[in-house]
Order: C-alpha cells, then sequence, then structure tokens
C-alpha cells in the first residue's frame, strides 16, 4: 500500500472515530436529575422522576438551539406532540443552552409545545451524550434520543445526529409502551 493511501485510510477511520459516540443502553436505568426548564417562554423547575410518575418520558438531547438540525427537529417534535401525549408521554428536549435562549428557542421553534431544559455538564456526563468531534466547542451534547418508562427504565436508545427518525423512533416506542400495558 502505498504512503498517501495508508494516511488517507488512516485519517478516514480517525475522522470516523470522532463521529461516534456512546450512550446509555436499553434496559439501564435512567440517571435523575433536576434542571430549568422552559415552556411557552416561562421557566419552571423540572424534575425526571416527578414527571415519571405522570408517564413515560422522552428525553431527547440535541447540541445548540437555533441551529439548523436543531430547530428542524424540535418543530418535527412540536408537529407531532398531540400523539405523544395520546400515548401517555411527555417530551423534554435537552441541550447545554442557556434558559433565556430556551426560553426563546421553546415559542419560537417549539411553538410552546414542550419544554426543553438545561442539560448541565453533569446530566450530559450522566446520560453519556458529551458531543466529542474535533473543531466543536466542548460542552455541547450530540443528537441521542431515550425513552424512558414510567418505571424508570431506558426502553429506546437513538443517537444519530440526522435528526429525521428521532420523531418516528421515540413515537412508535410510546405507543409500544401504551399497547403494552
Amino acid at each position: 500500500m502505498t504512503k498517501k493511501l495508508t494516511v488517507l485510510i488512516s485519517g478516514l477511520a480517525l475522522a470516523f472515530a470522532q463521529q461516534v459516540w456512546s450512550a446509555l443502553p436499553t434496559n439501564a436505568i435512567a440517571p435523575g436529575f433536576a434542571t430549568q426548564a422552559a415552556k411557552g417562554g416561562k421557566s419552571f423547575g423540572f424534575n425526571l422522576r416527578a414527571a415519571l410518575a405522570d408517564g413515560p418520558v422522552v428525553l431527547y438531547f440535541y447540541p445548540k438551539a437555533f441551529t439548523q438540525g436543531c430547530t428542524l427537529e424540535a418543530r418535527a417534535f412540536a408537529e407531532a406532540i398531540g400523539e405523544f401525549e395520546a400515548a401517555g408521554a411527555r417530551v423534554l428536549g435537552m441541550s447545554a443552552d442557556d434558559i433565556d435562549t430556551l426560553k426563546r428557542f421553546s415559542t419560537e421553534e417549539c411553538a410552546s409545545k414542550f419544554a426543553v431544559g438545561v442539560a448541565s455538564p453533569a446530566i450530559i456526563e450522566a446520560y453519556d451524550v458529551a458531543l466529542k468531534r474535533e473543531g466543536m466547542p466542548g460542552g455541547l451534547s450530540n443528537r441521542t434520543s431515550y425513552v424512558i418508562s414510567q418505571s424508570g427504565k431506558i426502553t429506546l436508545v437513538h443517537s444519530d445526529m440526522d435528526y429525521r427518525d428521532h420523531v418516528r423512533l421515540t413515537l412508535a416506542e410510546v405507543k409500544r409502551l401504551k399497547s403494552s400495558k
């Protein structure tokens, strides 16, 4: 193999490795947390354990509010919120943005239909969703969606920077949970 080809293959392997990330596995117990959240431009305290008392939670992490993929994903969740609610599920988007940014995002992109919360470094670490890509600032989360059953068990994990399947897959899982009761 030529030296150029070896360098190219090594570079591609490195680039691919930098795009791969971890997530908590299905059947794991979701780490509990409390954080600031916003819905309809108003902030409030969100506690995962308290939310689970009412039914399953779709917890989706996204890198940064008001970026193209994150905006499209938020709009897709907003469009489907009636189906999530009919299945008894609550949706919470999570990013490392500050609460003032999330207040705006909750109205402008989430259409005041679901809450978005502050993903602190501790929450990002607990859910194993740190975005580790060369050239990206630290502290961001990757795009990972979890469905957490009322018992606190993770029943679905979907990690993909392409936002398009997150709503479809999480909605299918909460409908499955409802039908299995």
